[in-house]
């Protein structure tokens, strides 16, 4: 069985990140360690929330990891919330890929054209160096633009999606995937660049005009399950986008739904049924 380690921050209620992270991987029969960078009560979608910073212990968790000698076959970065955190995350980088371990970052920073509260310009140069180190990226528009310093369009043609994916390759990453691409008022899904073959690939399903906190999450957990899972990009990109779009229907068929996110929970039958074709 494949291990990966996955290093983000945990909301005890509310369905992202961590909470999302690990029983999705795990249902795809990979083994899912965990470096939490902090707990919150819930997710920023709530007001009051507790939060309580776990940078210092990041660096004691790996170096005993070291000394028991696990190894991992990717390494798996969501939000991440300070500087630090950044320098810590590209140091545990530099030795899982020395031990050639996958590595992809989701640069959960910003969405709609505008960086999430309390980051900056400065943050948004330190990330994109953190990219430079990965295998695969998965920002979406906003994230990418904040980070190639291109100008950021709610209107769009493939041109300017394809100089993204290109600019994105030339921080440094293998692969990069755009997520939430629409070109097509009725349509939505991704689109990836491979620098090693020169190749672009797009896939699309239907929009539903809906905007669930995690969706990006759930996204990225199942393309690194599918992944590990020897699929490929391409079939892995598949398999990620049907089961964030199943989720959401999913979740939007049932009236009493959670406004917090999606019911991941209830479709898991539907990814391993979806892994297995």
């Amino acid at each position: 069985m494949k291990r990966i380690v996955t290093i983000q921050d945990i909301s005890c209620l509310g369905k992202c990140s961590l909470t999302v992270a690990l029983p999705i991987i795990s249902a795809m029969g990979v083994e899912a360690a965990v470096i939490p960078t902090a707990v919150l009560s819930t997710h920023t979608m709530f007001t009051g929330f507790t939060f309580r910073d776990l940078t210092d212990d990041i660096i004691p968790i790996i170096d005993h990891w070291e000394k028991e000698g696990f190894d991992f076959s990717a390494v798996y970065t969501g939000y991440l919330g300070s500087f630090r955190q950044l320098e810590i995350v590209s140091s545990v980088f530099d030795l899982y890929k020395d031990k050639n371990a996958l590595i992809l970052v989701d640069p959960v920073m910003a969405d709609n054209g505008a960086l999430y509260k309390g980051f900056t310009p400065e943050f948004v140069k330190s990330m994109a160096k953190l990219c430079a180190k990965a295998d695969i990226v998965v920002p979406n528009i906003t994230e990418a633009s904040f980070m190639l310093d291109m100008p950021y369009r709610e209107k769009y043609d493939e041109a300017y999606i394809k100089d993204m994916l290109k600019g994105l390759c030339g921080l440094g990453a293998k692969v990069a995937v755009l997520t939430g691409v629409s070109f097509e008022e009725e349509k939505l899904g991704v689109m990836s660049y491979d620098s090693r073959t020169g190749e672009f690939f797009s896939y699309y399903r239907e929009k539903i005009p809906v905007v669930f906190h995690g969706t990006g999450d759930v996204f990225a957990s199942a393309f690194l399950g599918a992944l590990m899972n020897d699929k490929g990009t391409e079939n892995s990109l598949k398999v990620a986008v049907d089961y964030t779009v199943k989720c959401i229907a999913e979740t939007l068929a049932d009236p009493n739904h959670n406004r917090y996110g999606v019911d991941f929970e209830k479709v898991i039958p539907y990814l391993i049924d979806r892994l297995n074709k």
